[in-house]
């Protein structure tokens, strides 16, 4: 059965969540403290973290920061569970290497919907359709999961690689937001779109010389240009 850890400190909320999740079939355990967390990761790793950033004592960056950094749990996906909802909380979260963000109040049943899509991706690993190696100074190595701009190696989360391959095998077609959730995010579109935002705009940062060729296309998406072509 797959295990979530659950952490938050309001406890009606951590009531209600704990409730739904046993009911869609997931083994929950429960912290209400940072350091109740820490000792229940010491204790058992879990199959994903739904992780509140405002915690009593530990902060939920600070636990998201060693999750990430300890070598048994640092695949655990990590889903951002807290009432601030500025673009800068949302970044970073992403920065520390969380796997998505919710913001409260929220819809149990995305929520649920969320935490099931983020373990899929977490199971598969893969990319659905295969890029071409290059395009302009960026290369994807698909097999060793690497990706360098201008010769350099860049770090890039496991959804951001996710992104990049998909903007690179779709080279030059605009992705809406909603197409976008459905094939790398594997959530409905009926979902809220800013995670994609916030997403692409981390990418965008980290791909240096190669930032200008992923578009914003107004009011519909983004897409990925190959320079090569049409200039």
């Amino acid at each position: 059965m797959t295990s979530v850890l659950l952490v938050d400190d309001e406890r009606d909320l951590l009531s209600l969540v704990d409730f739904n999740l046993r009911a869609a079939g997931f083994e929950t355990l429960l912290a209400t403290t940072g350091e109740q967390a820490l000792a229940q990761l010491r204790r058992r790793v879990p199959d994903l973290v739904l992780l509140d950033l405002m915690l009593p004592d530990v902060s939920g960056t600070e636990v998201c920061r060693h999750i990430k950094s300890d070598p048994r749990t640092r695949h655990v996906p990590v889903v951002m569970l807290t009432a601030k909802g500025e673009e800068v909380d949302r970044v970073v979260g992403f920065e520390l290497g969380a796997d998505d963000y919710v913001t409260k109040p929220f819809s149990v049943r995305e929520l649920v919907l969320r935490l099931k899509a983020v373990l899929r991706r977490a199971g598969s690993g893969r990319v659905a359709e295969r890029p071409p190696e290059t395009v302009g100074p960026i290369r994807v190595d698909v097999d060793a999961h690497r990706v360098f701009v201008d010769g350099a190696e860049i770090q890039l989360t496991p959804l951001e690689f996710r992104l990049l391959a998909t903007f690179m095998a779709r080279l030059g077609r605009v992705q809406s937001r909603e197409q976008l959730l459905e094939d790398v995010w594997e959530m409905s579109s009926e979902l809220e779109t800013r995670t994609v935002d916030t997403h692409v705009k981390r990418l965008r940062e980290k791909l240096g010389s190669g930032r200008e060729l992923l578009e914003t296309v107004r009011g519909i998406g983004y897409r990925l240009v190959d320079p090569d072509e049409g200039g």
